[in-house]
């Protein structure tokens, strides 16, 4: 396969991390026998640099030629969001690609890996069940992209935000959702306010109406409500969650709580032909930006959301996945992951960790999980036998 994938670092750690990911990318694609074309541009402040914009025409055009875009982190220190090249970057940015394109839909997993559960918010028998879900949020409806309105009316400040849905973006939504739950264990749970709100009732009836394509998808309902106090509850009962804009936006960080550090969460925005942007969750992190020390598991987790989603490389992806699983259960860690031993031996609370620690660095934790890929099962790769080597993958 020949593909070529739009690379945005952004700003603070992103570089960090995105150099992480693309190691990966390429160590993966020479050991499946691909060939994966990798087209750096700029996005947030490093745009803002060279091009006068966060988001120049340069970037756009870059991401309009490519089949995938790998997209990193932007924003600047919290002291300096009123200057120039930090004001709006956000906004100006990631928001401007996602409305840009069109993407339709936001696939946010979330799973709490085993010997992570010290690490996790909630309580060790409640991790011992299994988190492992994924939530489909709806990307181009809502209120967010309603009509806004204030002012004054009979002397009183008011303020207006109208949410709306069609069918369409509806139904869009829901086959994501299906979908999705066909390469999991089958069971989709559809979120809405329907006991309140109209455009609630028009959401679960479309989605109702989508469930007879999908025999084999144990479908559900629940109430937003009730959804928030069983993601802390009892997780284990998710597979995949599909729901608004607003809830998904709410309920997706909630979520991405559970594993214990966004350092652990990727994401994917997709269209309807399958293009799609992959990125962190978390943010450009300037306070550690440059010290080594970022984790970069999320951005290489992303990127094996692109190779699954847009490339359509289920194999591929999965053995980035267990590689990082496994990294994991050998105790290598980040310091966002890291537990002290000695700080946690008179907790009761938490469970003793099942592995010895090692706390490594940004390079060192890629180091880890591209050995694990390295002693992975190659059967399925046309070039076995011919797998580069892991000192390659170093330079």
């Amino acid at each position: 396969m020949q593909r070529t994938i739009a690379v945005l670092p952004g700003d603070g750690i992103g570089r960090e991390v995105m150099r992480e990911a693309v190691r990966v990318v390429k160590y993966v694609a020479d050991k499946f026998g691909h060939e994966f074309k990798i087209s750096e541009g700029y996005a947030g402040g490093a745009a803002y640099e060279k091009y006068g914009s966060h988001l120049p025409k340069e970037t756009l055009d870059l991401c309009q030629e490519s089949d995938a875009i790998l997209f990193g982190s932007v924003g600047g220190p919290i002291s300096e969001m009123n200057e120039p090249k930090w004001k709006d970057c956000e906004r100006n940015s990631i928001l401007t690609l996602r409305k840009h394109f069109n993407f339709a839909v936001n696939l946010r997993p979330a799973k709490v890996y085993p010997g992570m559960a010290s690490i996790s918010p909630i309580r060790a028998d409640i991790v011992a069940k299994g988190v492992d879900m994924l939530i489909v949020r709806e990307l181009l409806g809502d209120a967010y992209f309603g009509r806004h309105e204030e002012g004054v009316r009979d002397g009183v400040r008011f303020a207006q935000d109208e949410s709306e849905y069609t069918e369409d973006q509806v139904r869009t939504a829901a086959h994501a959702g299906f979908k999705s739950a066909r390469l999991r264990r089958k069971k989709l749970t559809s979120v809405d306010k329907a006991n309140v709100l109209t455009a609630s009732r028009l959401w679960r009836t479309v989605v109702k109406e989508v469930s007879s394509e999908y025999p084999d998808v144990e479908l559900e309902d629940m109430l937003v409500d009730n959804c928030a106090m069983q993601l802390i509850k009892d997780p284990s009962q998710f597979d995949v969650i599909v729901t608004s804009n607003m809830f998904g936006d709410i309920l997706s960080d909630a979520s991405a709580a559970l594993p214990g550090s966004l350092g652990l969460c990727a994401s994917a925005s997709l269209t309807d032909g399958g293009f799609g942007l992959f990125e962190p969750p978390g943010g450009s992190a300037q306070d550690i930006a440059g010290k080594g020390v970022a984790n970069p598991i999320a951005q290489i987790l992303s990127a094996a959301l692109l190779l699954r989603y847009s490339f359509g490389l289920e194999t591929e992806a999965q053995a980035i996945e267990e590689a990082v699983e496994r990294s994991l259960q050998a105790g290598y860690r980040t310091s966002d992951i890291y537990v002290n031993l000695d700080d946690t031996a008179n907790d009761t609370s938490k469970p003793l960790l099942r592995w010895t620690e090692k706390l490594v660095g940004t390079e060192g934790m890629t180091d880890a999980i591209l050995a694990e890929l390295e002693n992975l099962d190659s059967k399925n790769s046309p070039k076995k036998g011919k797998e580069k080597s892991l000192a390659q993958a170093k330079k």
